[in-house]
């Protein structure tokens, strides 16, 4: 967990999770897929370790800008 927690703090800018139990969304701006899809080798064999499933493939949009207070 400790390289997953200093992979975040270089690549992440923003994560939101929200909804209910048993139906979670998670979305998430990151600098670039390339980082993102890292993050993914890194992540999905602790997620199925932990018995934790998808219902479906990550969608992935690009961010023309973001505002921020």
């Amino acid at each position: 967990m400790r390289k997953l927690e200093s992979f975040l703090r270089t690549v992440w800018t923003t994560h939101v999770c929200f909804g209910s139990d048993g139906n979670l969304r998670v979305s998430e701006i990151w600098d670039s897929r390339e980082q993102f899809e890292a993050y993914g080798e890194l992540l999905m064999p602790i997620l199925a370790d932990a018995g934790i499933e998808f219902s479906a493939e990550p969608e992935v949009f690009e961010v023309h800008s973001i505002v921020k207070r």
